[in-house]
């Protein structure tokens, strides 16, 4: 994941910091001096931390934290405010026109998953109750189109093509279009290059001149570290971005990116990818992705994902089954896919405050195993998942055979599962105790 060495470091400084009762100057300096360090070694654009280590030390040399009774707290507090400024604003929503079509230039270089994202977008807006048409105007690339058509086939999405002319005359016939058959949002995906070149600026510019977008959104690949930032600024020379969508921030990235890009350019991130699935684009929160950054979770994000994927009537249906003894691994299974309607393990443990992925040493997520674990119950009869005690020697052959595992793989699912079962009523027991008021509980 994105900052987790950045975040490693941070929390190792902080915790130094934890260890004294009282801070002097001395202190405080050979803290900035680190931060400085781990910043850089993140990618962060030089004159970026110069200025963020400058602005953290004013504060924190002087008599707000020094005289108080939690100097290391508010060390860090000062040091998430100025994360926060640095990434800010916090409200990055979108510009929609209140009268009229609300167009949204996609823009950005080859390979920076700018098609992908105007279908991530695209189905961000349909949750929102928007109708989205998708524009294919990269008549350049080979089989951008097709691609295009392809994403918006995933996302039920139409797509606007004419082939391979003009891509102003795309433009401002996607916008009639929309116009007659009651689209609210149009989405251009504009032409990219590997380079940045004139013949593209031109291009760009006179669409925006043709179609005078509502947003010009620059899709950066987080990936690319310092050069991202250079090509945000050239773009925003040029078109006057409004936004930035930052890409691949899932990925094995140093993060320097996105604490630079809006510092240097002045435009804010709006968006940022999480992951390679269409549903994985998210708003950009600067004080949430600060508290990820030091370590402190995010429990807002956390809570807004299990809200969107967990079936408030069936999670009501699985507790009556808990208390009556009810369990069975078909709600087992039901739990395994609303968990992965979330996203990936480590993206729901990196959001829990405190959590860190060297306090987990030796234990790791394989999202593969969840997939054996559907395909194992999968392959079981329905008598078998409501009463897997009827399941023999014979059977767990059987259906490892036909999941494709091992009969020790089965053996560890329904062993897992008493387990689960097990804890589950316990849980029940404790919340339906406290009710009775027989005891109390601090974390109920």
């Amino acid at each position: 994941m994105a900052f987790e060495a950045l975040t490693q470091k941070l929390e190792a400084v902080f915790k130094r910091l934890r260890g004294k009762g009282k801070l002097s100057e001395a202190d405080v300096k050979q803290a900035m001096r680190e931060i400085r360090l781990a910043l850089l070694e993140a990618d962060v654009n030089y004159k970026v931390v110069k200025d963020f280590v400058q602005k953290v030390t004013e504060r924190a040399v002087g008599q707000e934290v020094m005289e108080s009774l939690t100097p290391a707290q508010q060390v860090i507090k000062i040091v998430h405010d100025e994360l926060v400024r640095l990434m800010g604003p916090k409200d990055t929503k979108l510009n929609f026109s209140q009268s009229k079509v609300s167009v949204f230039m996609m823009v950005g270089l080859q390979g920076s998953g700018k098609t992908t994202t105007c279908g991530k977008l695209g189905l961000y807006l349909s949750k929102m109750g928007k109708r989205p048409l998708l524009v294919a105007a990269d008549i350049y690339r080979p089989a951008a189109i097709k691609q295009l058509q392809v994403v918006g086939e995933k996302v039920g999405l139409p797509v606007f093509t004419m082939g391979e002319q003009d891509p102003v005359a795309i433009s401002k016939a996607a916008l009639e279009h929309a116009f007659r058959h009651g689209n609210d949002v149009v989405i251009i995906d504009t032409a990219g290059r590997l380079h940045i070149d004139d013949e593209l600026m031109e291009e760009l510019e006179r669409i925006k001149e043709a179609v005078t977008p509502n947003e010009i959104l620059l899709v950066v690949d987080s990936m690319t570290g310092q050069d991202a930032v250079n090509v945000a600024e050239t773009f925003h020379n040029r078109l006057h971005l409004t936004g930035l969508i930052l890409t691949k921030l899932d990925g094995d990235t140093r993060g320097g990116a996105a604490l630079s890009i809006k510092a240097v350019t002045g435009c804010p991130i709006k968006f940022v990818g999480v992951g390679e699935k269409l549903t994985d684009l998210e708003p950009f929160y600067p004080d949430r992705m600060a508290s990820r950054i030091l370590g402190m979770g995010d429990v807002l994000s956390l809570i807004e994902k299990a809200t969107a994927a967990i079936d408030q009537e069936k999670a009501r249906q699985l507790e009556e089954k808990i208390r009556k003894e009810e369990f069975t691994l078909e709600d087992f299974l039901e739990q395994i896919k609303q968990v992965r309607k979330m996203g990936s393990l480590d993206q729901i443990m990196s959001m829990i405050p405190g959590f860190s992925p060297q306090k987990l040493q030796g234990i790791e997520f394989n999202e593969k195993e969840l997939v054996h674990i559907e395909a194992i119950i999968n392959s079981m009869t329905k008598e078998e998942r409501r009463n897997p005690s009827i399941i023999n020697g014979s059977r767990r052959r059987r259906i490892a055979m036909g999941s494709g595992t091992s009969v020790q793989d089965v053996n560890r699912l329904l062993k897992q599962f008493e387990q689960t079962k097990k804890l589950m009523k316990q849980l029940s027991d404790l919340e339906k105790g406290r009710k009775k008021g027989r005891f109390k509980l601090p974390f109920f």
